[in-house]
C-alpha cells in the first residue's frame, strides 16, 4: 500500500453536471491510499486515515492530487498537424491539410514515430484515458496500441474508415469490403488487450476498439449498412462507436448541408441512426448507444439532442477546435437541457491544446460569451467534471475511473504548482476565497509544466 499525501481535489460520487458543485471535494491536507492491485483503498483527509493504513509507505507530493484527465476526441494521425493553415473552414482544412498529413502514416516507420510522440504528449498533459480517432493504416494502429500499452495508458481507438473522398484522400480510402474486414481484424487483435492482467472484462481493459467512420461524407449508404451489421455483432463486447456530427453549418456548401443533400435525410444524426435512406427511411442498424460518442454536435436540432439522450449516446464537446475552424458555438444551455451527457475533447489537431484544462479554459470563455441570457459562467466543479467524470461516463467506465472515490482504479495526477512560475502564488491567493476559487484558478491557469507525475491503476506511466 502506498499513500500519496497532497491537496486532494475531485468531483465525488456520480452527480449530474448540475450537481457537480455540491459534490466537489477539496481537502488541502488529503491522502490517497493505493493498494497493490492499483485500486484506491482510502480517499480523504490525512488526519482521518484508518489506523491500519497509517504505517504504510507515504509519498509527500507537495502538490494537488487530481483524477486523470479523460479526452473523448482527438486524432492520432494529426499529432504533427496542430495549427495547420488551410485557409478555410472544416472541409477545406481537411482537403488541404489533414488528408495529405494523414496519408504519411502509410510508412510504418513514420507511423511508429508519430505513435511514440502521441503517447509522450498524452503523458505530459496527464491524459490517462482517451478516445482516439485512428489512422486508416493498420500498421499505424498497431503502433498506437502497442505504444499506449507499453506506457500503461488507457486507449480506445479505431481505424479511420473512408470509402469515398476527394483526390487528396485517395491513400486513405478502401473498398467497403476491405473497410469492414480491417475493422473486424482490429477488433479481434486489440479489443480487450491488457498486459497487466487486471481486467477480467475486455470492456475494462487498457486497450479497446471503436468503429470509426470519419463522418457521413466519407462513406456511403452501403458502408453505413455494413457498419451497422458489424456493430450489431460486436456491441455486446463493449466495442465503441465514434464519429463527427454537426460540426460545420456554412450556408449552402458546409458539412451539414452536404450530408443532407447527399443522403436526402431530415437531419445529420439520422445517418448514424440507421435512417440513412432518402427521406430518413431506415436502411440498417443504428450505431447509437451507451458506448457511442459523437464529436462536436455544434448545430444539433432538438430532435437530434433528444435522440442522443434517449439512446444514452454522448457528445464530445471540442470548443478549442471549434474556435480554430470557425465552426460556431455549441449552445450550452439547450444542449445540457436535453439530458445528453457532455464530455470534453481536445480534437488534436484542429484543436491546438493537448492539456484538458486549456480546453476547459476555452469552454468557460466560449459559453460566457454566448448572446444575452444564453451566456453561462460554468462552475469550476462543472469544468473539472467535464474533463474527468463526464469523460469516464461517456466511455461507460464511470464505475472504474473518473474521480478519486475509494474502490475505483487509481488514475490520478500530481500537479506541482511550484514548477510553473506564478501558479503557486495565484493558487494561494485564490484559496483565501474558498475551494471553488482555488479550483478555478488551477484549471484556468495551469500549464503542462505543472503536471509532475501521472498514474494509471496506481502505477506511474512514462513515455
Amino acid at each position: 500500500m502506498t499513500i500519496y499525501r497532497g491537496h486532494l481535489i475531485h468531483v465525488a460520487g456520480s452527480p449530474t453536471l448540475a450537481r457537480a458543485p455540491e459534490t466537489l471535494v477539496s481537502i488541502p491536507d488529503g491522502a490517497l491510499a493505493v493498494d497493490g492491485t492499483g485500486r484506491i483503498r482510502y480517499s480523504g483527509a490525512w488526519d482521518a486515515i484508518p489506523a491500519e493504513l497509517a504505517l504504510d509507505d507515504v509519498v509527500l507530493t507537495g502538490g494537488c492530487l487530481l483524477p486523470g484527465f479523460v479526452d473523448t476526441h482527438l486524432h492520432f494521425p494529426q499529432t504533427f498537424t496542430t495549427d495547420a493553415f488551410g485557409g478555410g473552414e472544416l472541409l477545406e482544412w481537411l482537403e488541404r491539410c489533414v488528408f495529405p498529413a494523414e496519408s504519411r502514416l502509410s510508412d510504418p516507420v513514420f507511423a511508429d514515430l508519430v505513435a511514440a510522440e502521441f503517447v509522450r504528449r498524452r503523458i505530459a498533459v496527464g491524459t490517462t484515458s482517451a478516445l482516439v480517432f485512428g489512422s486508416a493504416f493498420p500498421a499505424a494502429q498497431d503502433a498506437l496500441f502497442r505504444r499506449g500499452l507499453a506506457a500503461g495508458l488507457r486507449t480506445v481507438s479505431g481505424r479511420g474508415i473512408q470509402t469515398v473522398g476527394p483526390a487528396s484522400a485517395a491513400p486513405l480510402l478502401t473498398s467497403e469490403d476491405a473497410a469492414i474486414g480491417l475493422a473486424r481484424d482490429e477488433i479481434a487483435r486489440w479489443h480487450g488487450q491488457d498486459p497487466t492482467g487486471l481486467a477480467a472484462d475486455p470492456r475494462a481493459a487498457l486497450a479497446q476498439v471503436a468503429v470509426v467512420p470519419r463522418f457521413s461524407l466519407a462513406v456511403t449508404t452501403e458502408t453505413l449498412s455494413a457498419l451497422g451489421d458489424l456493430y450489431a455483432d460486436v456491441r455486446g463486447d463493449g466495442v465503441y462507436f465514434h464519429s463527427h456530427l454537426n460540426e460545420n453549418d456554412r450556408r449552402g456548401d458546409g458539412e451539414i448541408q452536404a450530408v443532407r443533400d447527399l443522403y436526402g435525410v431530415e437531419c445529420y444524426l439520422d445517418t448514424y441512426d440507421g435512417r440513412f435512406l432518402a427521406g430518413s427511411r431506415r436502411g440498417g442498424e443504428s450505431l447509437l448507444g451507451r458506448r457511442s460518442i459523437l464529436a462536436h454536435a455544434v448545430h444539433c436540432h432538438d430532435r437530434e439532442l433528444e435522440r442522443l439522450a434517449e439512446t444514452g449516446s454522448s457528445i464530445a464537446h471540442c470548443p478549442t477546435s471549434q474556435l480554430f475552424l470557425g465552426s460556431g458555438t455549441m449552445p450550452w444551455r439547450r444542449t445540457v437541457a436535453s439530458g445528453t451527457n457532455i464530455s470534453i475533447g481536445t480534437d488534436i489537431g484542429a484543436g491546438d491544446e493537448w492539456l484538458i484544462p486549456r480546453v476547459l479554459n476555452d469552454c468557460y470563455k466560449v459559453h460566457m460569451s454566448e448572446t444575452g441570457t444564453d451566456a453561462e459562467a460554468l462552475h469550476p466543479a462543472q469544468l473539472l467534471f467535464l474533463g474527468t467524470l463526464a469523460g469516464a461516463r461517456a466511455l461507460d467506465q464511470e464505475s472504474s475511473i473518473g474521480n478519486l472515490d475509494a474502490g475505483k482504479e487509481a488514475d490520478f495526477l500530481v500537479v506541482d504548482a511550484g514548477a510553473q512560475p506564478g501558479l503557486s502564488e495565484a493558487l494561494a491567493a485564490a484559496a483565501e476565497r474558498g475551494p471553488a476559487s482555488h479550483l478555478f484558478t488551477l484549471l484556468m491557469g495551469m500549464r503542462e509544466q505543472a503536471v509532475a507525475q501521472v498514474f494509471v491503476r496506481g502505477s506511474r506511466v512514462v513515455a
